[in-house]
């Protein structure tokens, strides 16, 4: 921090980080750049280090100065997709014959690299509980390069102890990724309690409204930050600045989201807790919830995501997903808008048949900002 700099709270950040009044013309909205070539000042003499908008772009750039500042960490970079965010991270840090140990309740696509495209790759993976320190330990090989996980998890909503993981990956040379993407870095800052990578779909709590595909890493090791950067340039999948300046518009607003998120999340649990048709609630605010006094500890609140199985089994379950009208049936999650999914058959079909695979009779909300009491309403005529 310089001189004259004074300290900077999340929302302060989420709205004026990477974001300066535009120099030329005062603008306080960052413009969007979209450009594929810059001029330049004689052979080799880039203009503030732009040339070719796969290596950099100006509207990019001040969201990846954003990303960074939100999760306190050393360099952020922004992609066409949290999958190609994933992809790129872990090109950058496996080669073939190395081993990665994943958490047995992730996100479907996740799996799907690891177990369909990594494994071709020659990158051996295990399967652990990452709740269950002891077993993540155990699951350790000396070519164990990374642990990663998703804390809350995607879609058991299962807590993992995020400086507890860091402890045992650095015990063995290894890095913790944690994928924040159901928490936001509103809600929790992975790297502030020791990991190495943070990754982000964008697409979700991020942009916020249901109208842009992106992804994000963040790392704290400028060293690391440095490698990412360079097989990001190589790889290609980068964000283009319509994309970035959408992304950027959103997090403006997601502290004040998460918030809406977190406290109708937690009158629809109310709800659900108590409803005859519902044999169990997922979600880490619960007293009763497994992880709570770790979630209490490493989250703000609890967030907006909440899975619950129907007791009458997975038809039932899917027809309350049919049901469903203003909790819009559809994948994704995180916008301002409430949705409503069954996991088995929609996010999560690729991991059918493996350790991941999720209960029939589960079905996920993610909690919009709607009018709560309208949101109850939907609930419970879909509960039938």
């Amino acid at each position: 921090m310089t001189e004259h700099q004074l300290p900077q709270g999340f929302e302060t950040l989420a709205i004026h980080a990477g974001q300066e009044a535009d120099p030329q013309t005062g603008a306080v909205v960052t413009p969007i750049y979209q450009v594929s070539t810059y001029k330049q000042d004689g052979v080799g003499g880039l203009r503030n280090g732009y040339e070719y908008s796969r290596s950099a772009n100006p509207t990019r750039t001040a969201l990846e100065e954003c990303l960074a500042a939100l999760e306190g960490g050393s360099r952020g970079l922004a992609f066409a997709s949290g999958l190609a965010a994933e992809d790129t991270l872990l090109r950058t840090i496996l080669k073939p014959g190395d081993h990665i140990v994943i958490p047995n309740d992730a996100y479907g696509g996740t799996f799907r690299l690891f177990a369909k495209v990594l494994t071709r790759w020659g990158v051996q993976f295990s399967v652990a509980d990452m709740q269950d320190l002891a077993a993540v330990r155990a699951a350790l090989r000396p070519e164990t390069r990374a642990v990663w996980v998703e804390t809350p998890s995607n879609p058991l909503l299962g807590i993992a102890d995020i400086a507890g993981l860091a402890e045992i990956a650095h015990g063995s040379d290894a890095l913790l990724v944690v994928d924040n993407t159901f928490a936001s870095p509103y809600l929790q800052q992975p790297l502030a309690l020791g990991a190495d990578v943070v990754v982000h779909s964008t697409t979700k709590y991020m942009g916020g409204h249901s109208d842009v595909v992106g992804g994000a890493l963040v790392a704290a090791d400028a060293g690391l930050g440095e490698e990412i950067a360079y097989h990001q340039n190589a790889m290609g999948a980068v964000s283009g600045p319509f994309d970035a300046w959408l992304v950027m518009r959103g997090i403006k607003t997601l502290g004040v989201r998460m918030d809406r998120h977190s406290s109708n999340a937690e009158k629809v649990v109310e709800l659900l807790t108590r409803h005859p048709k519902v044999s169990h609630v997922l979600y880490p605010g619960l007293p009763s919830h497994p992880g709570h006094d770790i979630a209490a500890k490493q989250m703000k609140a609890f967030g907006g995501m909440v899975s619950f199985r129907v007791a009458a089994g997975e038809q039932a379950a899917v027809e309350v997903c049919n049901r469903a009208k203003l909790f819009t049936l559809g994948e994704s999650l995180g916008g301002v808008e409430s949705l409503i999914e069954h996991p088995g058959r929609m996010t999560h079909a690729s991991v059918v048949g493996s350790a991941l695979e999720v209960p029939s009779d589960l079905v996920r909300v993610s909690v919009g900002i709607e009018l709560i009491d309208d949101l109850l309403a939907d609930l419970e005529q879909a509960l039938g």
